[in-house]
C-alpha cells in the first residue's frame, strides 16, 4: 500500500517539489520580463519630442534703383596753339556709369555737355571757347565735337557718349567711355592769350 512505503512516498513527495519550483521560477521570470518591457515601453514614450505651435516672422527687402556715374579722374589740361586744329588733352578720362534698375526701363543715355554752348571754357573778360570747338573721341571712336542738344546742359552744346538698351538681362549693369580730349581752335583764330577755365560735366539717364 502507497501509505505504507514511507521510501516511495519520500520520492514521490520530492518530485513534486522541484516541478512545482520550476513552474515558480518560469513565473518570475515571465513577471521580470513583462516589468522590464513596460519600463522600456514608458522610456520610449517619455523620450518623444514635444513641439510648440509655430510662430511666424514676416520679411520684407527692397532693393533700390541706382544710377551712378564714376570718373577716373576730374580735370584735365591743356597747352593752347593759336588756331591750331590739335590740342589734345592731357589725359584721357574714364567714365563708368552703373545701375540696377527696375522692369520697365528701356535705355541708359550717358551725355557730355557744358551749360553753354557759347562759352564751354572762357577767361571771364569775354573771350570764350565755344562747345563746337571742344572734342571727345569715345572708346577710340572718332573726334566729335559737342554741338548736339542732350538731356543736359544748354542748346546745342552736349554729345550722346553712350545709348544702353536695357533688357531683363542687364538690369543690374554698367558701361565703360574713355574719353580723350581736344580742343580746335581754327574756328577761333583771333582767341586772345589766357587762361581758359569751364566744366564738362558727365551725366546718365535711365528712360523712362
Amino acid at each position: 500500500m502507497r501509505g505504507l512505503d514511507p521510501l516511495r512516498d519520500s520520492r514521490h513527495s520530492g518530485g513534486i517539489e522541484k516541478s512545482n519550483g520550476g513552474k515558480m521560477k518560469t513565473g518570475t521570470r515571465l513577471r521580470i520580463v513583462a516589468v522590464v518591457l513596460a519600463l522600456l515601453v514608458a522610456s520610449i514614450a517619455s523620450a518623444q519630442a514635444l513641439n510648440s505651435g509655430a510662430q511666424p516672422i514676416a520679411l520684407n527687402a527692397t532693393l533700390g534703383e541706382s544710377l551712378t556715374v564714376g570718373l577716373s579722374a576730374s580735370a584735365v589740361n591743356f597747352t593752347l596753339t593759336a588756331g591750331s586744329a590739335s590740342n589734345v588733352g592731357s589725359t584721357n578720362i574714364t567714365a563708368t556709369t552703373a545701375w540696377t534698375l527696375k522692369p520697365g526701363r528701356t535705355s541708359v543715355v550717358v551725355d557730355a555737355y557744358f551749360a553753354s554752348a557759347a562759352a564751354a571754357l572762357t577767361d571771364g573778360a569775354g573771350d570764350n571757347i565755344p562747345s563746337s570747338a571742344f572734342f571727345i573721341a569715345d572708346n577710340a571712336g572718332a573726334s566729335t565735337a559737342l554741338v548736339n542738344t542732350v538731356a543736359f546742359g544748354g542748346a546745342n552744346a552736349g554729345l550722346q557718349l553712350a545709348n544702353v538698351a536695357i533688357t531683363a538681362a542687364n538690369r543690374t549693369s554698367s558701361h565703360t567711355d574713355v574719353m580723350a580730349y581736344n580742343i580746335n581752335l581754327t574756328g577761333v583764330p583771333q582767341l586772345p592769350a589766357a587762361t581758359y577755365t569751364g566744366t564738362l560735366n558727365i551725366q546718365a539717364q535711365a528712360t523712362p
